[in-house]
């Protein structure tokens, strides 16, 4: 065999390898399964996520529609916060790492979600990837829905490889791909909930009012 075809070899290989060592991240269970988050008024921000490691090259997060409310499919932005159109979009991945140019004060997930539905004004529920300041590493979290500023927050996973100043700039390399959603629901809609819970304080924001395990399960493909 020739040098060349020795080198298209081990390049086929190498494809191949990078192929197989992709891993998808699955999330079907009910949010707030078991507690009574959606009768307390106010934003409840939900803690318990599970602890891993997302390659934006190739990894990919799993999201059941059923579970969770969301209709499909995947409509996906990635933006700072000041750019974010309304309307239609069910994952938002937020490449704004502060809302009061204060890297002293803490920016999570209800920053987070507030600096969304400022901008998106269409109701639903739906997904988003932003930076936690205090834990300096980024995070998936669920809305049920991206336009209210008293939507109830589910942590899903805390990503701990994107973490420092090179996690905040892996961000912009997140894209639709990286997200798929199943059994999406049709017409999906806020929770009733949200549509008469009162805007609370950010001090009155409940922070991990439950730690559980996640359903989530990590497959290679």
């Amino acid at each position: 065999m020739s040098r060349f075809s020795f080198l298209n070899v081990g390049l086929a290989l190498l494809t191949v390898t990078a192929a197989a060592s992709a891993t998808t991240f699955r999330f079907d269970t009910a949010p707030f399964a078991g507690t009574d988050v959606l009768n307390i008024p106010g934003r409840q921000v939900v803690g318990g996520e599970d602890f891993l490691s997302f390659d934006t090259a190739q990894d990919v997060f799993s999201l059941d529609g059923r579970p969770f409310n969301v209709g499909g499919p995947v409509h996906f932005l990635n933006s700072v916060a000041g750019r974010l159109p309304d309307g239609g979009f069910n994952i938002v991945v937020l490449e704004t790492f502060d809302d009061d140019n204060n890297p002293q004060t803490p920016f999570g997930a209800g920053n987070a979600a507030n600096l969304i539905a400022d901008r998106i004004t269409t109701p639903e529920a739906g997904f988003f990837v932003y930076f936690n300041q205090g834990l300096d590493l980024a995070r998936l979290v669920y809305s049920t829905d991206l336009s209210s500023n008293t939507a109830d927050l589910q942590i899903l996973a805390r990503m701990l490889n994107l973490t420092g100043a090179e996690g905040r700039s892996r961000l912009v390399g997140f894209t639709a791909a990286n997200f798929r959603i199943t059994g999406a629901v049709t017409g999906a809609v806020p929770e009733p909930s949200t549509l008469w819970m009162v805007a609370p304080a950010f001090g009155l924001i409940t922070p991990f009012v439950l730690r559980r395990k996640r359903g989530r399960r990590a497959v290679q493909s």
